[in-house]
This record gives structure tokens, C-alpha cells and sequence, in this order.
């Protein structure tokens, strides 16, 4: 199972005055990023991948603390890098525990889109807001399927 995170909620992109990829979480996004946490814990979890974007990192990083697990930072899950993102998130799909990857609204849906060529089979909604999951597994027969929870709390 792989659990792709849209991070959460970090303010506009155009009023932080410093480089985009230090641009934190916002009070929103701490709250969305405890809420992953919490709807995350009890999965069997072995990897948690993340964009540099520091806003992808603080959106894993209490799942992370929970589990004692490190955040890998992952290129390919950054801005613009749907290509290789997509063929990271395939080299997951067959891995015999979970993995979470956070990336950004650009990638996430490119990346879908990429799975629907092949074959995606979606339950539910067709979304990827802030503190978004989508969880995507691959069945025996090869078939990937893929369930959207526009919030953490929806997962169960």
C-alpha cells in the first residue's frame, strides 16, 4: 500500500517573502499534518518518503516521530517531476508494507494520471486538495486501485 499525501496547508506561495521550498505549515497544516498522523499510525508503515519542500517534510514529521521512522527525501517527489515520480511510486506499489510519499498538487495528479493509463481503477472521489490522501494498492492480478480521502479522517 502506498499512501500519496498532498502536503498541507502552508499559506500562499506568493506572500512568503523567502524561497518557496522553505515555506512552512501553516496553523491549518500543523492541524492536518497531526490528523495524518493519526490517521496513519496503525498502518504498517516501513518507509516515509517526502519532497524537500519543507512543507512536505512537516506534513510527515509527526507520523514520522510516531513511528521512529526517517523521512527520505525523495527529488522525485518535488515540483515538476511527475515523470519520475510516477515510476518511483510504481518501484512502491509492489512493496510488501506501506510507504507514505508526500509530494505537491502539480505531481500528485500527474502521477494519477499516469496510473489511469494503465489501468488505475479509482474508488471514490477524483481530488487533491491540501492534507489530501490517496491510497493506492496493486492486487494480485496486476490491477491497480486507488481510493481518494479528501481529509486524513476519513481514512479508516
Amino acid at each position: 500500500m502506498i499512501y500519496l499525501v498532498r502536503h498541507a496547508s502552508a499559506g500562499g506561495r506568493y506572500t512568503f517573502d523567502r524561497d518557496d521550498t522553505d515555506r512552512p505549515l501553516d496553523p491549518q497544516g500543523v492541524l492536518q499534518a497531526e490528523q495524518l498522523d493519526m490517521a496513519l499510525r496503525s498502518r504498517s508503515i516501513e518507509r516515509i518518503l517526502s519532497s524537500r519542500a519543507v512543507r512536505c517534510q512537516q506534513s510527515v514529521a509527526p507520523l514520522a516521530r510516531f513511528l521512529n521512522l526517517e523521512i527520505n527525501i525523495e527529488p522525485d517527489l518535488f515540483e515538476g517531476s511527475h515523470f519520475s515520480a510516477t515510476a518511483l511510486i510504481r518501484k512502491f506499489l509492489d512493496h510488501p508494507s506501506g510507504v507514505v510519499a508526500c509530494s505537491h498538487g502539480d505531481v500528485i495528479p500527474e502521477i494519477l494520471g499516469d496510473l489511469i493509463k494503465e489501468g488505475l481503477q479509482i474508488k471514490g472521489g477524483r481530488s487533491c486538495g491540501k492534507g489530501s490522501i490517496w491510497a493506492l494498492s496493486s492486487s494480485s492480478e496486476g490491477q491497480i486501485l486507488g481510493s481518494y480521502y479528501p481529509s486524513p479522517l476519513e481514512i479508516n
